[in-house]
């Protein structure tokens, strides 16, 4: 049920932020790249485990940089890593011991990480589209 509402979740926001404008800011889905990364950090805090803080922060700042990079230079790189953010989600619990982090988790963001990566992706995927057929009548022909 958690991947249901984590697609369902993703779609959302996605059109949510489509139709209100938010996503024709750049810094929005990078934005939610850094807030997706650190709420790891949260769940430990939660927790009060400083080990498990510590062992979130190297993938948090690893997808802050991403989330950074992506918006300085290409889209992509924040479409990458939403996508890798999945991936992290699903092999998670063999990797890090985090005793905050709900039984759910794992598969709502999984599910939101890939649906969200794959709406940026479709975004600039029909922005650049419209953008070179808008660029191909200018200037007009007389």
């Amino acid at each position: 049920m958690e991947y249901v509402i984590g697609v369902a979740a993703a779609t959302a926001v996605g059109l949510f932020a489509s139709v209100i404008g938010f996503d024709k800011d750049r810094s929005f889905y990078p934005v939610v790249l850094i807030v997706i990364a650190t709420l790891y950090l949260l769940f430990a805090a939660m927790a009060g485990s400083i080990d498990s803080f510590v062992a979130e922060a190297i993938p948090a700042l690893m997808f802050v940089a991403m989330a950074a990079f992506g918006f300085r230079k290409t889209a992509w790189l924040v479409v990458a890593g939403l996508a890798l953010h999945g991936v992290f989600d699903f092999f998670h619990h063999a990797v890090i011991t985090n005793p905050g982090v709900p039984v759910w988790w794992p598969g709502w963001c999984l599910a939101y990480d890939v649906v969200a990566a794959a709406y940026l992706a479709a975004l600039i995927f029909i922005r650049r589209t419209s953008h070179a057929a808008n660029h191909a009548l200018w200037p007009p022909v007389a």
